[in-house]
């Protein structure tokens, strides 16, 4: 294929790829990768990034650690290496979010060194070329593999090499069903193909079962924006913004409400809304959330406050969005059940919920556009009024109105 990151194969852009490309597919990385690329064209521009606009590149890929990691990298490479990564394969395995494969495809790609780059696709399809029922999970079984590689490898093509093999395993011998052997240049020399084994290949040990945790949370409205909260600077999704909430803990509303004022919030005297139930998957844990939604202000000279803080704005109709689509989401899967007491019970506080968002987001989007319309209808008044003469110092200057 014919990708932006192969056709200008430079260490930074052949890095980034390899990072973004980890849990993501290329069709769904590529946007990000120029977007990124854009606002961060070389690796002193991402060391010298902030936190919020460095995530807010980042915010859709998920796995958050890996952009706080490259920017980790990038400061050691401006600091050690004068902003440009090391071409040696110890180096950039020794800088940070950068394993064996990642180092290998750089320092190959890039750097034309004859080292491995041993990702799962070419673990699968070394696995049905020779017909190994080894366990490609396994550290030992992957050293092998590697072993294999290299024996195949030609020194002075290891970066052409090492990407034909990714990309005979992400387009020809692909997972989760039939390789397309009839495509496959290696056909003939494919012993699970001969064997009529290549669809049950590569064996992989069982993954581990999911972790089911309750979770609580308070989505609340303050006369300013929605009332948020940051997470811990490292752990599960390390220093990101979240509604108040409770992991491990299915709590009742007014056990919540009891907290909220205990942490020095006014919650006010109107009962909260429920929200919708809803789920979200990690990959080594499930989040089942409830809650409620309800209006609440900062007390002042409260403490224990935990890192509440007002959000206005576009970070206010983010959040707003994102509740609005589960919601949404939620509200059209439960419209499918039989439609009893309880369920129309559910679908009309599901109806209030919705009702309440819509007519929130719907107010923002009316006064944003107002202020466009006003703008420009006095733009052609405004912008006649470019100089203005300063009498005193005979000095004329120009202001920049819109």
């Amino acid at each position: 294929r014919s990708l932006p990151f192969r056709t200008d194969p430079s260490p930074y852009h052949v890095w980034l790829s390899e990072i973004m490309l980890q849990q993501t597919r290329v069709s769904a990385a590529l946007p990000y990768y120029q977007r990124f690329l854009a606002a961060l064209p070389d690796i002193p521009a991402l060391a010298a990034c902030g936190e919020e606009k460095l995530h807010k590149l980042w915010e859709g890929l998920g796995y958050y650690s890996r952009v706080r990691n490259l920017q980790k990298a990038a400061r050691i490479v401006c600091e050690q290496y004068g902003g440009q990564l090391p071409a040696d394969y110890d180096a950039l395995r020794a800088l940070p979010g950068i394993g064996d494969y990642t180092a290998g495809a750089i320092a190959s790609i890039s750097f034309g060194l004859a080292v491995p780059a041993v990702d799962g696709n070419v673990l699968r399809v070394f696995s049905r070329l020779y017909n190994d029922p080894g366990v490609i999970t396994e550290p030992a079984v992957k050293k092998a593999f590697t072993a294999r590689v290299m024996e195949h490898q030609p020194p002075e093509k290891a970066g052409d090499y090492n990407q034909a093999l990714m990309e005979l395993g992400a387009l020809i011998c692909v997972p989760n069903g039939a390789p397309l052997c009839e495509k496959c240049p290696l056909a003939a020399v494919c012993r699970a193909r001969a064997a009529g084994t290549a669809p049950e290949l590569p064996h992989k040990a069982a993954p581990k079962p999911r972790r089911m945790e309750p979770v609580t949370l308070a989505l609340l409205e303050s006369p300013a924006g929605f009332l948020l909260q940051q997470r811990p600077a490292k752990g599960l999704l390390a220093g990101l913004w979240q509604p108040v909430l409770w992991e491990g803990e299915a709590l009742a509303a007014g056990e919540v409400l009891a907290r909220l004022r205990a942490m020095g919030l006014d919650t006010g005297c109107a009962a909260p809304d429920a929200l919708p139930a809803a789920k979200h998957i990690f990959s080594h844990i499930e989040w089942h959330m409830s809650g409620i939604l309800g209006r609440g202000r900062i007390l002042s000279g409260s403490s224990g406050l935990n890192g509440l803080s007002i959000v206005l704005a576009e970070q206010q109709t983010l959040v707003l969005v994102q509740f609005l689509l589960t919601a949404v989401q939620i509200n059209s899967n439960s419209g499918k059940g039989t439609g009893n007491s309880s369920q129309n019970s559910d679908h009309s506080d599901q109806a209030r919920f919705l009702h309440r968002f819509v007519h929130s987001f719907l107010i923002e989007t009316v006064f944003q556009l107002l202020s466009s319309a006003c703008w420009l209808l006095l733009y052609p008044f405004l912008s006649k009024i470019t100089t203005i003469q300063v009498k005193k110092a005979e000095i004329s200057y120009h202001k920049l109105l819109i």
